[in-house]
């Protein structure tokens, strides 16, 4: 099976990880959210960026790492397993210790057992990381989603009984906590490796001078995606928090589907090109358009869309939270391009530049939010697009030098994608000021919905017709007993 194939099933099975887990998840979170109070929300959010900073240094870098080693050896792995393991015990019993100092520090109550609970997370996570690298550098994305849907349903189902029966918050504290728990023992059943008891310092280095580079980013990224959430909750308030909460879990609901299932596959697959610049750019062109034909519209679509789509999933109690997500969506057009760029810059072996680039972001974002949240939620979600489109262009740049890529051969990609949304956007508004105000709901998705996606898919085959034959050509990939077309076939 050739690469672009493997990259290919890849892809699908990482759709089937991604877009399941999350659905479930989505589901879920539509039942949770007409018994579990947005105070309760707000809580999570807040004690998950404590965890959050700690699982940064659970595993240091290592994942990334092996995916990307070219000589890969049993003492990587060996040494990376319990080097983790110490960790993650290590982190177990620091989250313990600090709880409640932390609930008497920010007044939060209940926060204490909350994060003694959520610390458990640290060395469970501490058991798979390794054999999940392995998967993933092998492209074997199709363990990894039976793994990722099995650990969904088991505790979405388990959260659902228990915020029925009136648990609350406890109720998403077992979710998250069985999840993890359940993904563990899945991928211990579906990987064959195990640790032994190796432990090689050479190895250690080696794979400390990829990851270190990797925790940097990990570590600046934190700030640049927890800022936020801490800055509101510690002035605002935990309900105002589960506001601004919602709309931020939409957001990275929609960036697991739309970017982080061809990202998982790209990494990998960019790694075993990192000798042939000219396959990896050809390969970054493509995947770049692909990406904005799918991703584009979506979000434009959600932002035009969000007044109605968060009533009816959500109930009038979460109206708040509407445009926060408006603005937010603008943010998802920008990191269906980033995480594309980090990414090259990982597979390359520059994870440092990454890094810097990131570590930019980062300080932009906690600036912005320091000085926003004074104004409410929406201004906050404001500052976070204005400071991720200000280091945008220094990506790109760095993408440029690296691998030769033609800034008007890379922005044209999009062009196609952006202008066919904006289209769809105009009908959408169109119509809904022609609709009348009275109309029901439900009924006014039914119009609006299809008229938005037939708008994109006929403006984008008369703009760009042949992406219609990209997509049938991938799709032929991972069909069996058909064969991809080529050119003037």
């Amino acid at each position: 099976m050739g690469l672009r194939e493997q990259a290919a099933k890849g892809v699908v099975w990482s759709a089937a990880q991604t877009w399941g887990a999350r659905a479930i998840s989505f589901l879920i979170t539509l039942v949770l959210a007409r018994f579990v109070l947005p105070d309760d929300f707000g809580l999570i959010a807040f004690a998950t960026v404590f965890i959050a900073f700690a699982q940064i240094f659970l595993d240091q870098g290592f994942g990334d790492a092996i995916v990307q080693c070219q000589q890969l050896e049993r003492e990587h792995l060996d040494t990376a397993f319990w080097i983790n393991l110490f960790t993650g015990s290590l982190l177990t019993i620091v989250g313990i210790l600090v709880s409640r100092p932390i609930e008497q520090l920010f007044n939060k109550p209940q926060l204490a057992l909350v994060l003694v609970f959520l610390s458990l997370n640290f060395l469970i996570g501490s058991l798979s990381s390794v054999q999940q690298a392995i998967l993933k550098r092998q492209l074997a994305f199709k363990s990894l989603a039976i793994r990722s849907l099995i650990a969904s349903l088991v505790s979405g189902a388990l959260a659902i009984i228990m915020a029925v029966r009136g648990f609350g918050v406890w109720s998403l504290v077992a979710k998250m906590l069985v999840n993890s728990l359940v993904s563990v023992i899945v991928l211990w059943h579906v990987s064959d490796w195990r640790p032994s008891f190796n432990f090689s310092k050479k190895h250690l280095k080696e794979l400390y001078r990829f990851g270190v580079n990797i925790l940097g980013s990990n570590f600046v990224e934190f700030f640049s995606r927890n800022a936020d959430n801490f800055l509101i909750g510690f002035f605002l308030g935990t309900t105002i928090l589960g506001y601004y909460t919602l709309a931020y879990n939409l957001l990275i609901t929609m960036i697991a589907l739309l970017i982080d299932v061809p990202v998982i596959v790209i990494f990998p697959t960019f790694s075993r090109l990192q000798d042939e610049l000219t396959k990896m750019r050809q390969a970054f062109y493509e995947v770049t358009q692909l990406q904005s034909v799918v991703a584009f519209p979506i979000f434009i679509g959600m932002l035009a869309l969000a007044p109605e789509a968060i009533i009816f999933l959500y109930g009038q109690n979460w109206a708040p939270s509407i445009p926060v997500t408006q603005v937010l969506m603008l943010i998802g057009i920008l990191l269906s391009a980033a995480y594309f760029y980090g990414n090259v810059l990982n597979a390359a072996g520059k994870p440092s530049l990454r890094f810097a680039i990131l570590a930019l972001t980062s300080v932009l974002n906690v600036i912005g939010f320091a000085i926003a949240v004074r104004w409410g939620i929406v201004a906050v979600a404001i500052s976070y697009v204005i400071s991720g489109y200000i280091s945008l262009p220094v990506y790109f740049l760095i993408i440029k030098r690296l691998i030769n890529v033609n800034f008007r051969a890379h922005l044209q990609q999009y062009i196609p994608a952006l202008c066919s949304s904006l289209a769809m956007c105009a009908i959408i508004f169109g119509l809904k000021l022609a609709l009348p105000d009275e109309m029901e709901l439900t009924l006014r998705i039914v119009v609006l919905l299809p008229a938005g996606i037939l708008t994109y898919l006929v403006t984008l085959y008369l703009i760009r017709p042949s992406l219609s034959h990209q997509a049938l050509n991938l799709i032929k990939l991972v069909l069996p007993g058909l064969k991809a077309r080529t050119p003037g076939s």
